[in-house]
């Protein structure tokens, strides 16, 4: 493959730049944050309610989705392995500005993110204690307390650097292949044992061709099944992130297909679907399976501990990622070198840590005045989906319309495959403008929706303005 001479000096400068990081990570560390970034516990429980409907739809979000954007993630990382990933196939594949927006709307899907890990942390907490903990999730003094605690763990994993940060994302990955294992084989257990009459994973039928489908279709694909090119943010503290990540995107995606597909199969065996909670699949489907042995309750506590767990160790991965775009964008000149300023013994950028940290922080207060808990997690799940769609909207356009001086031109699969991603994620796009939770309005939550995706992208419009003003100014001072 040949690449012109700006996509050779843009590589050159990134290198330049990345070899002062350290190289912490290999495929095994790649594959199980991969594992723990894309597999969410919620998703069981959002198929299982399409009842045997729902091995068709996994089917068809494997293919129309989740095979492209994996074979996306692999050819442009294969072409461009620079640290920043994704920002630096767009800045590359199109242009800076492109670039500079994907990285925005990136930065605040992580910041929308990772706001919300201290609710959905104190959710986790309460139901493991029990009703008398009920009122910890109403009360917005403690949830801002659980929030400044994770967040200031995760500003000092993140300044510490991979060295630590990858032995919380590996026990993360590692517990969620347990409670995976455990829930996939817990209907064989209950075959085994005669507490259950019958369990047909592959069982198929047609599903009705609804806009509910077509809505729970889009968040099977894109939804559930997006994450692989994130990793590649860290490919400047890689080791051979050419193939690396390629190699640990082969690994992690049959495994992470399998758990999708056979737990939904499980949460469908136990669970009748009008019954199916989509906020705790995993709570109910281990209390249904174990109550006949007499440990459910014991059991359902523990699980929910390691979903926290989980959860935190989930945010810490796209916590330490993100920070690393504002120190390659500051590489651009397109913000301020401060972000690209480094700790002098971990060689990780601290000041855009930092930023992560109590802009997350402040987001999480904020998004709790003045609506409900559930209200507040869906504005915030919804607005983060739509920043991150966003970034695939880029992604899959990049081998249709980008990357017009490399030669030969990306293959005609491959752009099949990226229409196909392309109109995946645009359809959960659109249908994530409205909740799946009953609000006062629904008009008035697609509002705020609509109103915080716009306004937040005319912030990094006015961003990208006045960094090339100041550009220009110390270029004629020059």
């Amino acid at each position: 493959m040949t690449v012109p001479t700006e996509l050779q000096q843009a590589e050159a400068r990134v290198e330049a730049h990345s070899a002062t990081l350290k190289k912490e990570l290999n495929v095994r560390d790649l594959t199980l944050t991969q594992i723990l970034f894309i597999v969410g516990l919620t998703w069981i429980g959002v198929a299982g309610k399409l009842g045997p409907s729902h091995m068709v739809f996994w089917l068809l979000a494997l293919v129309l989705f989740y095979l492209p954007s994996a074979a996306v993630v692999m050819y442009l990382n294969r072409l461009m392995p620079l640290e920043g990933g994704l920002y630096q196939w767009a800045k590359i594949g199109f242009n800076q500005t492109i670039g500079f927006m994907l990285a925005w709307n990136l930065w605040l899907y992580v910041i929308t993110l990772s706001s919300e890990v201290g609710l959905s942390c104190t959710t986790y907490l309460s139901y493991a204690i029990g009703p008398s903990a009920a009122w910890m999730t109403t009360s917005t003094w403690f949830v801002a307390l659980a929030s400044a605690l994770i967040l200031s763990l995760m500003v000092i994993a993140s300044t510490i650097g991979l060295s630590v940060g990858k032995w919380v994302h590996n026990t993360g990955g590692i517990i969620m292949l347990i409670i995976f294992g455990v829930i996939i084989l817990l209907p064989l257990l209950g075959l085994l044992t005669g507490n259950l009459q019958e369990y047909h994973p592959f069982r198929t039928s047609l599903p009705a061709l609804t806009l509910l489908n077509l809505n729970i279709l889009g968040k099977m694909g894109f939804g559930a099944l997006g994450g692989f090119e994130y990793i590649a943010i860290l490919a400047g503290e890689t080791k051979a992130p050419a193939r690396s990540v390629g190699r640990s995107v082969l690994i992690a995606a049959p495994i992470i297909a399998i758990m999708f597909v056979l737990g939904t199969s499980t949460v469908v065996a136990y669970i009748p679907t009008n019954d199916i909670d989509l906020v705790g699949p995993l709570p109910q489907v281990l209390r249904a399976g174990f109550a006949p042995f007499g440990i459910a309750g014991p059991l359902v506590t523990i699980a929910i501990v390691m979903t926290m767990a989980m959860r935190i160790a989930q945010s810490s991965v796209s916590f330490t990622a993100v920070t690393r775009l504002p120190m390659v964008a500051g590489w651009d000149s397109m913000l301020p070198a401060w972000f690209s300023r480094l700790h002098k013994k971990y060689q990780t950028p601290v000041n855009s840590i930092m930023l992560v940290g109590v802009s997350s922080f402040v987001l999480a207060v904020l998004s709790n005045v003045g609506v409900g808990q559930a209200e507040a997690f869906q504005l915030l799940f919804n607005a983060s989906g739509m920043f991150y769609a966003l970034t695939y909207v880029v992604m899959f356009a990049i081998p249709l319309f980008g990357l017009r001086g490399v030669t030969p031109q990306p293959p005609l699969w491959l752009k099949v495959a990226s229409a196909s991603g392309l109109c995946m994620t645009l359809l959960y796009l659109t249908l994530s403008v409205f909740p799946i939770i009953k609000v006062e309005s629904v008009a008035t939550f697609a509002l705020k929706i609509s109103t915080v995706i716009v306004v937040m992208n005319l912030v990094g419009v006015g961003i990208l303005v006045a960094a090339r003003r100041r550009a220009a100014r110390v270029s004629r001072i020059a």
